[in-house]
C-alpha cells in the first residue's frame, strides 16, 4: 500500500503511548520557545491589530478633515493630534501602516514564490532553460531598481498600488533563486528524486511537491525577511514621492511631511516613524526566530 506526501508527513510514531510531534509543532515549540520569538511575534500581532481595528476606536476617517484645528497637538479630540490640513494623524497613520503591512505581505510572498520557481526550474532542468533564467536574474541584479520605480511612479497613482507590489516584488527575488538553484542542483540527485524520476513522475510536478517543499524553510525564513526589506523599500520610495500616490497614504509620505515639521510639530512625524521602526523590528526579530526554529544547530555554529 502506497501513501502520499501528505498522509507520510501527518503520520505519528508512537511509542509506549507517545506520538513523536510533527515537523510544524516540532519549529513552532523552538520558536514560542525562545524570548526573542515571543517578543517579535507578540510585537508584530500588536502592529496587526492596531492597524486593522484601530481605526474603529477612533472619532475620525484618515480622509476626514477638521478646519477648526490644524496642526494641533494631540488632544481629547485627536488623539495623536492634527495635521496641518486638518487630518487626524492617529487615522491617517493607521491608514498608512495598513498600506504598508499589506505592501510588504503581498511583495514578500509574490517574491519569495518566484525565487522558488527561477530558482528550481534552473537548477532542474540546467541547459539553455539554466542559462535563459540565470541571465534574466543577472539582469535584474544589475538594473537600477529604485531608477526603474521612480520613472514608473505615475502609474501607482489613482489607486494602482497592486502594480506597485508587483514591480517592487520583481526586484526581490534575484539572490535568494540563486541559492535555491545551487540547492535543487544537489536535491535532484537525491535517491527519492531519482525514484520520482524513474517512476515517470512529470518534471513539474517533482519541482512543486518534492524539490521545491524540501526547502521550505528557506524559503519561510525568506518570505518573513523580505516582508522588512519591502516595508523598508515602500517606506524609502514613498519618501522621496515615488511609492504609493496621493489620495491614499503611507508611512513613508507621512514621514517626510513631518520630518519638515518634527521640530516645532513632533506629533506629526514621531508617531508613523516610531511605528515603522517597531513594526521592522518586529518582523526582524520574527524572522531571526524562524530561521533558529528551523536550523537550531546554526546559532550554535555561529557561537
Amino acid at each position: 500500500m502506497t501513501i502520499t506526501d501528505e498522509e507520510f508527513a501527518e503520520q505519528r510514531t508512537d511509542i509506549g503511548g507517545l506520538r513523536a510531534p510533527s515537523r510544524l509543532r516540532t519549529v513552532a515549540g523552538r520558536f514560542f520557545g525562545s524570548t526573542q520569538g515571543r517578543i517579535g511575534f507578540a510585537l508584530l500581532g500588536l502592529m496587526f491589530l492596531l492597524a486593522f481595528a484601530g481605526p474603529y476606536a477612533g472619532r475620525w476617517s484618515y480622509t476626514d478633515k477638521d478646519f477648526m484645528a490644524f496642526l494641533q497637538p494631540p488632544s481629547p479630540q485627536h488623539w495623536w493630534g492634527t495635521l496641518q490640513t486638518g487630518a487626524d494623524v492617529y487615522a491617517v497613520t493607521l491608514r498608512g501602516m495598513q498600506k504598508s503591512l499589506i505592501v510588504g505581505l503581498l511583495a514578500a510572498v509574490v517574491g519569495t514564490t518566484l525565487a522558488a520557481a527561477v530558482g528550481a526550474f534552473a537548477g532542474y532542468f540546467m541547459g539553455w532553460t539554466d542559462r535563459a533564467l540565470t541571465w534574466i536574474t543577472d539582469l535584474l541584479l544589475v538594473l537600477p531598481a529604485f531608477l526603474i520605480l521612480a520613472i514608473m511612479s505615475p502609474l501607482f497613482a489613482g489607486g494602482q498600488w497592486p502594480l506597485f507590489v508587483l514591480v517592487l516584488a520583481l526586484f526581490l527575488w534575484m539572490v535568494t533563486s540563486k541559492i535555491v538553484r545551487g540547492m535543487t542542483v544537489s536535491l535532484k540527485e537525491r535517491e527519492f528524486i531519482q525514484a520520482a524520476r524513474f517512476m515517470g513522475v512529470p518534471p513539474t510536478k517533482i519541482i512543486f511537491r518534492h524539490i521545491i517543499p524540501n526547502m521550505s524553510s528557506l524559503l519561510v525564513v525568506d518570505a518573513t525577511l523580505n516582508v522588512s526589506a519591502a516595508i523598508l523599500t515602500e517606506t524609502s520610495l514613498s519618501y522621496f514621492g515615488f511609492g504609493i500616490q496621493p489620495p491614499d497614504v503611507s508611512l513613508g509620505g507621512l514621514i517626510a511631511d513631518g520630518a519638515k515639521m518634527a521640530v516645532y510639530a513632533p506629533w506629526t512625524f514621531w508617531f508613523c516613524a516610531g511605528l515603522l521602526i517597531v513594526t521592522v523590528l518586529a518582523v526582524n526579530l520574527v524572522g531571526d526566530s524562524l530561521r533558529d526554529a528551523f536550523d537550531p544547530t546554526a546559532k550554535k555554529g555561529g557561537q
